[in-house]
């Protein structure tokens, strides 16, 4: 499973004379927290590049409201590009996790770039591919492990995350004296998932009478990673 993409970002693959040039296309734009840079089943074709901030990229499910949450993206990726490539409508939802800023360019200048810059248009299909290798990924993994498992993994995979991550906290490293905090309310780890609220709640609960973890308001503290990077791996203790 993997939320964060961990290939370098569109923007920082990018030389210092081709970056200049794709940020000259388009004009800057900020978002406000809780903020949609793009909805799913819009038809607009424009993209975005992250300057400054992190994003959610969801979809809807079968259960109505609930969103299951496909990825997070932070400075310099590039979102969209799927829209702006083909006709169809969007394919996701973009929500700001806090101010966020982009540069905003349109599809048909997006498209005019890549037909004359080949390199960049290698980038391009480069992340396509990687984002929906990892999509699948994600969809074996609901349909293959337990809650506690993907629970477990995630946790794994966010609190090995870059200290400037969207979930850490403000303090350096993201630790703390006893361990790594995850900064997420238990609905979000939830939609991180694909599962739902009660399902995490009776996981957490597990793990803190194992001292796997500890819980607060809006927090997961990693107690024992080795542990859980054990039980993501479908280990029992």
């Amino acid at each position: 499973m993997g939320l964060l993409g961990n290939e370098l970002a569109f923007a920082r693959a990018l030389t210092p004379q081709e970056r200049e040039s794709v940020m000259a296309l388009g004009s800057r734009k900020h978002y406000a927290a809780d903020a949609h840079l793009l909805t799913e089943g819009d038809r607009s074709s424009h993209v975005l590049i992250i300057i400054r901030g992190w994003v959610t990229v969801s979809v809807a499910t079968d259960r109505g409201a609930t969103r299951l949450i496909l990825g997070l993206r932070g400075p310099g990726e590039l979102l969209g590009e799927m829209a702006a490539l083909d006709p169809h409508p969007r394919s996701a939802t973009v929500r700001a996790l806090g101010p966020t800023e982009t540069q905003v360019i349109s599809g048909d200048a997006f498209r005019r770039f890549l037909a004359l810059h080949p390199r960049v248009s290698g980038l391009v299909i480069r992340q396509l591919t990687f984002r929906l290798r990892s999509a699948d990924q994600e969809r074996s993994a609901l349909a293959s492990l337990t809650v506690l498992q993907r629970l477990a993994s995630r946790l794994t995979e966010l609190s090995r995350a870059e200290p400037s991550g969207p979930y850490h906290p403000a303090v350096p490293g993201g630790a703390t004296h006893m361990g790594t905090v995850v900064q997420l309310a238990q609905d979000e780890l939830a939609a991180t998932i694909g599962a739902t609220r009660e399902a995490v709640a009776k996981a957490l609960k597990l793990l803190r009478t194992q001292h796997v973890v500890r819980t607060g308001n809006r927090m997961v503290e990693i107690l024992d990673p080795e542990l859980l990077a054990l039980l993501a791996d479908g280990h029992q203790e």
